[in-house]
């Protein structure tokens, strides 16, 4: 199990207490080591470990293209780089109860502190890809997937998220109640109900007829404009940035080989960039030139 090294309180617990948290709490994706050191940085007390980024800068497609042992192992060098809680988008838990029982004790060896998992099939498809109905797990298999996940766990404030598609899937309001209601049954610790539409509304009503049963988790990717204190009066309990670190990177990097192909200078650019220096201090450069001095003599 691994510790938050700034407070000696484990990274699975910290997760726990902020889901459980009176107050909103947010997550901002990170998808490396050193986009997760950025987000510690920026002030944010958690990671969502996104899937769709994962896959995205190894340049592959968000249909686990990408195996879960390489997700894993990127994990491991994002906890090791930073001292909060990381939350996997673990898709479908990557197969059957039994993939879902072996992630489970990877990811608590590695100190992750929770995995959500959503009710689609394997293998996923990114619900912003189509606009038609998509085929959703059924409650039983996806229950017995949360259960799995539960018993498999060493750590009891491991947390597993379920996520529920019955909204941006096309499958309607009544059957997102029943599918959250069996998953809290099943013994899931959050709810993650996601939404396309580009309001609120759904997502909001959901709450209300939710109220507050388990701890409710929302992705406003596609409602961005929304106000954060309205999600505050609906009792919504942690937004999820994420995807923008991904995004934001992508963009500035092909603004700047645009810029250095057509100019053929860098004359232009290094404003535009990070120094050097900072890359030195993600990658903790310091550290090691002090260790040199404890471990190598002059002799």
């Amino acid at each position: 199990m691994s510790e938050n090294k700034s407070s000696g309180e484990r990274k699975t617990t910290r997760l726990r207490r902020m889901l459980n948290s009176p107050r909103l709490e947010f997550l901002m994706e990170a998808h490396n080591g050193i986009s997760a050191r950025i987000v510690e940085a920026a002030g944010f007390q958690g990671i969502w470990a996104s899937g769709l980024a994962l896959s995205a800068q190894f340049a592959v497609r968000d249909n686990n293209e990408l195996s879960w042992t390489q997700i894993v192992d990127m994990l491991e060098f994002m906890s090791d780089a930073t001292t909060i809680p990381i939350l996997l988008d673990g898709d479908t838990g990557y197969g059957n109860f039994n993939n879902m029982r072996r992630l489970v004790k990877k990811l608590e060896q590695r100190g992750i502190a929770g995995v959500c998992i959503e009710d689609k099939i394997f293998p996923k498809t990114n619900s912003f890809l189509t606009g038609k109905k998509q085929p959703l797990c059924g409650i039983e298999e996806f229950s017995a997937k949360i259960k799995a996940g539960t018993d498999s766990r060493k750590d009891e404030d491991f947390c597993i998220v379920a996520r529920i598609e019955a909204l941006i899937a096309d499958w309607g309001m009544e059957e997102a109640l029943r599918r959250a209601e069996a998953y809290h049954e099943a013994g899931a610790d959050a709810i993650l109900i996601h939404s396309k539409k580009p309001d609120p509304d759904e997502v909001l009503a959901f709450a209300e007829r939710w109220a507050g049963r388990l701890p409710l988790i929302i992705v406003p990717t596609k409602y961005y404009r929304t106000p954060t204190e309205v999600f505050k009066r609906a009792d919504i309990g942690m937004v999820i940035w994420a995807n923008h670190l991904l995004r934001a990177s992508v963009a500035k990097m092909s603004a700047i080989a645009r810029e250095i192909q057509r100019s053929e200078t860098l004359a232009d650019i290094e404003s535009q960039i990070a120094p050097l220096e900072e890359i030195f201090r993600l990658q903790n450069a310091e550290e090691l030139a002090e260790a040199e001095k404890r471990y190598f003599s002059d002799s």
